[in-house]
């Protein structure tokens, strides 16, 4: 009998996060969910759901910032699952317009902390994991929009976020002889509070929806994206063209 597969999705509790856990338990994965404390209502009832579908879920309360804690993470969820095959550094936060003269350096850290160094972290315990097993792996981040085109008035986002990239493209060329493939996924606006706003920037004219995400977050997981590494990709409607 084959062993099931098993990922890891931080930042799970909500949102793209969320989506992302189910539709990777709906491709068979065994899933680990990541949140903080505070969102932990939200994780149980995202396990039952998941268990709900016939796969293995359980829930790992940890900040991704604190490395004692996203190593403790990661072997928990061997522990739990057996194994670990796909890594989604999903956490991140962005808690509004800041731009660079009105951003001060705890609001600076703060982010860095989170979105730049939360990755590093998973990326790098996921690594080590995946190269134990000897069986590749992929490694999956979350850039964004505002990473790949800075946005003016959000300065330590957009910065955190083009760090991401660079991250991914150093991780790949280090992993690459391992078979682990290193990418990230750069998300639009999903359900924006000003929506008409938004469509009206994007050439589909129509705003994104979390299972938008999580069906590319599907296509990077599989065997079947074993030759694509080392790529940030959009998944934003045509806001931003490289």
């Amino acid at each position: 009998m084959t062993e099931c597969l098993a990922a890891l999705v931080t930042g799970s509790a909500r949102g793209m996060g969320r989506a992302i856990a189910l539709r990777l338990a709906s491709d068979g994965f065994n899933v680990a969910l990541n949140d903080i404390a505070s969102k932990k209502d939200h994780l149980e009832a995202l396990r039952i759901e998941i268990e709900g579908l016939g796969k293995k879920a359980f829930v790992y309360i940890a900040d991704v910032s604190n490395e004692d804690e996203v190593k403790a993470m990661v072997g928990e969820t061997v522990e739990g699952l057996g194994r670990l095959d796909v890594m989604v550094a999903n956490a991140g936060i962005c808690p509004g317009a800041s731009g660079l003269m009105d951003t001060t350096a705890e609001q600076w850290d703060r982010m860095f902390a989170v979105n730049t160094r939360g990755v590093f972290l998973c990326y790098k315990y996921a690594a080590i994991q995946m190269i134990k097993q000897g069986r590749g792996g992929r490694i999956i981040g979350a850039c964004s929009v505002a990473g790949m085109r800075a946005q003016g008035q959000f300065c330590p986002y957009s910065a955190s976020k083009f760090a991401v990239r660079g991250l991914t493209q150093s991780a790949a060329q280090e992993l690459g002889t391992h078979q682990i493939t290193v990418n990230a996924y750069a998300p639009g606006m999903h359900h924006p509070k000003n929506s008409l706003h938004i469509e009206n920037m994007v050439a589909l004219k129509k705003i994104g929806q979390p299972k938008d995400l999580a069906s590319l977050v599907s296509y990077i997981a599989s065997p079947e994206s074993h030759f694509i590494t080392g790529q940030t990709i959009s998944v934003d409607g045509g806001w931003y063209f490289s």
